[in-house]
This record gives structure tokens, sequence and C-alpha cells, in this order.
């Protein structure tokens, strides 16, 4: 019997007494089998934007209801390779667009945690499925935040390498989105993410003094809970010996240049207009008008304000920066602002800014607010994952932070 069958045979029974409430998955293989390599004996569901060979692979739009992948994403066929059980695919909005997980075709994504709260978006059934216990990794993937603000919300880890560092098929007209994982650990996402970029784990020689910039308050305000888990994260690395400094952060221009670069993206899907639900079909509509001057003048201001806000630190002054994940807590899933509107902002300001800035950043959990997840983002310098993953577990080992059993699903 291969290692992993036992984990394999768990996952589907919670999948199976969890998520008819959940609504996580939205096509599970009962049939999923475990294999030998390094990811032995763990199991894995992937967003349904990405290819799983012979799986739906709708991208949770009408438009491609009845679509059957023929392939793997090398992302997947390489944790398929290396023994982790492909369980499924995980629902998320139409075309990635929104901050959380509700479409036309399947029902809406709860989070784990609490009945009717959204799990975050837009791979928030991934991010879903591993808080519940109903898969080991979670693939997903992170255009403005989509892998950070579910895993914020849902209470686990969530990793956003530097662009291009995971290979893809998924071809991205904006120029911003990577493929990446979600677990419960950070020991696990470092796992995932090595077979991903089909690297070998690497840890830094020595638990150096580090200098970190924290970003607590911005124009948009941050709510009190966002602030404060910040704060203590700030509070435990100084006490661990870093050198902590308050830094300045803006996200309005950002937001304002992604709100055209991603209509444009939108308007590359090739399907029938309408096809698209209504308000996927008004974003897609408006990214048709639009020019190639429009697209790269908004583009090039979104990432100056980006290359100001979080690379110039980063390369004059410090090797890591500390924000909130979110600007807001989990919200009820009726709650969750339109995307690209005005409350969209202040949901994502610390997460879009590190988008256009290109490089890895990563969510941890920080504890909990009226009963529910807050999360923390460490961002680190391009193609410096590894050393990111290394203060992500410090800081994930300090009291106070890291992964808790959802009390939804107890």
């Amino acid at each position: 019997m291969p290692e992993g069958t036992d984990v394999v045979a768990a996952h589907l029974t919670a999948i199976e007494q969890l998520d008819p409430h959940l609504h996580a998955y939205v096509y599970v293989n009962r049939a999923a089998e475990a294999s030998d390599g390094p990811l032995a004996g763990t199991t894995t569901a992937v967003k349904d934007n990405l290819p799983v060979a012979g799986m739906p692979w709708t991208d949770g739009s009408a438009a491609w209801r009845d679509r059957i992948a023929d392939h793997d994403d090398p992302s997947v066929a390489r944790l398929r390779a290396a023994g982790s059980a492909i369980l499924g695919k995980t629902n998320l909005p139409e075309l990635a667009a929104s901050v959380g997980t509700a479409n036309a075709i399947f029902p809406a994504t709860n989070n784990p945690w609490r009945d009717g709260i959204t799990p975050g978006g837009s791979s928030g059934g991934s991010a879903a499925a591993v808080a519940a216990g109903m898969a080991t990794f979670g693939i997903g993937t992170d255009m403005g935040g989509s892998i950070r603000i579910p895993a914020s919300c849902c209470g686990v880890v969530g990793l956003r390498p530097s662009l291009n560092r995971v290979p893809t098929d998924i071809i991205d007209a904006a120029g911003l989105s990577v493929t990446a994982p979600l677990a419960r650990t950070v020991a696990l996402v470092r796992r995932a993410f090595g077979v991903m970029v089909d690297e070998e784990p690497q840890r830094e020689a020595s638990a150096a003094r580090r200098r970190i910039g924290v970003a607590l308050e911005t124009s948009l305000g941050v709510h009190p809970a966002s602030r404060e888990a910040c704060r203590r994260a700030a509070d435990a690395l100084d006490a661990a010996g870093h050198v902590v400094k308050r830094i300045e952060w803006e996200s309005e221009a950002v937001a304002e240049g992604y709100g055209i670069v991603r209509r444009a993206s939108m308007a590359s899907f090739p399907a029938d207009l309408e096809r698209f639900g209504p308000a996927i079909r008004g974003l897609v509509e408006q990214g048709r008008k639009l020019n190639a001057l429009d697209f790269f003048s908004a583009y090039e201001r979104a990432t100056i304000v980006a290359q100001s806000v979080v690379n110039a630190p980063l390369l004059a002054e410090f090797d890591f920066l500390l924000t909130p994940t979110l600007g807001l807590p989990p919200m009820a899933i009726e709650a969750v602002p339109a995307f690209l509107s005005e409350p969209y902002r202040a949901y994502v300001q610390f997460v879009l800014p590190v988008s256009f800035a290109k490089v890895p950043a990563i969510s941890i959990p920080a504890g909990l607010h009226d009963g529910l997840p807050v999360g923390v983002q460490v961002v680190g310098r391009f193609a410096r994952e590894w050393a990111l993953l290394d203060l992500a577990e410090e800081l994930e080992r300090i009291h106070g932070f890291g992964f808790r059993e959802p009390e939804g699903v107890r």
C-alpha cells in the first residue's frame, strides 16, 4: 500500500462530512490515490482556474461550465509527480474577480470558522479546504491578493512567490498573476513551494538580526483588529532581536491603476459576453472599450507607486516589510464589496502594491478578532522566498501566531 493512503481516505471522508455545508470543492476525485515521492502522504486541492487532466475547468463561469481539462498545469504536474494525491477542484468567483468566493454556477463557499462568513477570494475554496482539514495543500493563483486574502480570512498560511517563479500554462494579460500554495503551516508551504519550483528547500545559515519596516497606518484607515495584529507581530519580532522601524504605506494610486489593468485583462477572455454573469459582463464591456495607451499608462502609474512603497524600502533599508494582510477583518458573504469598487480598496490596500512590486509575500495567521482569523503579511526581496519563509516560520512559532483548528468544524 503506498504511503499516504490513510491520509487520502481521511481527507475524502472529511470532504464527505463537511463539504456539503462548506462548498469548498466544485469537483471531488473520489478515486484519488496516494503515490510515492517526497510529498507522499499529502493531498492537494486545486483552484478551478487551473487545469487538472480529466477534471472540470470552469473558471467559476457558465461560459466554461462543461469544459474538461486534457492536461495538468505544470505546477499540478510537479505536485502529482512528487506523490501528492490530487483530490479535486475548488471554488472561486467568476474569472477570479472578487475578494469573496461566490459565483452563479456553484453555491458560495463558507468560511470554516463561521457560517455565512466569506473565506476571502479569489482562492477561497482552496483556503477553506485546507483550513477545514479537507486537503494538505491548496493551490491557487494570486493577481491582486487572491492567495493572501483567503489565507488571512481562513487562518492558514498563503505564499505569493515572485513573478514567474512557479511555471504555469495560464496566460495572464496583466502580467501580475502567480500560481502559489496554501497550507496550515509554513513548513508545509515550504515543501509544496520547493516542488513547484523544482528546488531543494533552503534555510539561511544563521538567525541574523533582520531589518524590518512596519506599516500600521494608511490614508484609507485600518481596522483596529488588523492594526493590532500587525503591532503584535512587530513587537514580537523586535523582542526576538530584529530591528523594527515604522514606514509609510500608500495604495490608492495602485488601486486606481489596477482597476484599469484588471478590466483590460478580463476583456481578453475568449468567450461570448452574454455567457458571463451581469457584474463580470459589465467589467468585460468596460475593458473592451480601453485602448493600449489606457492599459500601459495605468500599469506604469501603479508600478511607479508600488516601486516607491515596496521595492525602494527593501532595496535601500530593509530586509523585509511587515503589514496587516487585510485592511478589514473577514466579513459576511453578502457584505463582500463589489470587485474594484471604493470599499474594495480598503480591504486590499496592503496586498495590491506587493503584486505590482512583483516580490514575494506571505500571510501568516495572527490570532482572532470576534472569533474570526486575522493575518499579517511579510514581504521579501525579489526571488528571496526561502529567506522570507525562514522569517515567517520564526514568527509562526511565537505565541499568538500560527494555525488554529477552526471552531466551526470541530
